[in-house]
C-alpha cells in the first residue's frame, strides 16, 4: 500500500426477506441485533461497538477475524426513515490508515408479507487497501447474515 491511488466504485444490492419492512428496520435500529448479523464473514468478530442510530449519530466500532479485529468502522448517519429507508456515511481504517470512504443507501420496500431491501454504496477505495469487489462482497455477507437472522426470530 505505499503507492498513492484512488479506485471509485459503486455496486446496489437486492434481497428479498420474509419479514416486513418494520421487522427489517428494526435489526438495523436495534444494537443487539447488530452485534449479531453485523460483520461480513461466519466467523468474524464485531468488537468495541457503541451505537448511535440517530440523524446525525456517529458510530464507531472494529472488525475482522477472531482476536484480530484490525479495521475500524466510523459511520454518520445522514437520514433515517423508520421502515423505510436509512442513508449513512461511514469509513474504514486498516491500523492508521484510512482505506475507504463510503456513502451507503439502504431502502426498505414493501413486497407482500415481506420486504425488497435494496442496498447501494458509492465509495473511494484509497491506496490499495481495499477494492470494490472485496467490499460488494461483503455486504453481500452482512445482508445473508440479515436473513438468517431474521429468519431464526421468525422461528420464535
Amino acid at each position: 500500500m505505499s503507492e498513492r491511488s484512488v479506485q471509485h466504485g459503486s455496486f446496489t444490492i437486492r434481497r428479498r426477506y420474509d419479514a416486513p419492512p418494520s421487522r427489517v428496520f428494526r435489526a438495523w435500529a436495534d444494537p443487539a441485533a447488530r452485534l449479531v448479523w453485523g460483520a461480513p464473514g461466519d466467523d468474524w468478530e464485531l468488537a468495541e461497538p457503541r451505537f448511535d442510530f440517530r440523524v446525525g449519530g456517529i458510530e464507531t466500532s472494529r472488525f475482522g477475524p477472531p482476536g484480530d479485529p484490525v479495521y475500524r468502522n466510523e459511520t454518520r448517519y445522514a437520514d433515517i426513515v423508520p421502515d423505510r429507508r436509512i442513508v449513512f456515511s461511514y469509513t474504514i481504517d486498516r491500523g492508521d490508515t484510512r482505506i475507504s470512504a463510503s456513502l451507503s443507501t439502504v431502502e426498505l420496500l414493501p413486497d407482500g408479507a415481506g420486504t425488497r431491501l435494496v442496498f447501494t454504496e458509492q465509495a473511494v477505495f484509497l491506496d490499495g487497501g481495499d477494492q470494490p469487489e472485496i467490499r460488494e462482497g461483503g455486504w453481500r455477507e452482512i445482508l445473508d447474515k440479515l436473513d438468517a437472522f431474521l429468519r431464526r426470530r421468525a422461528a420464535h
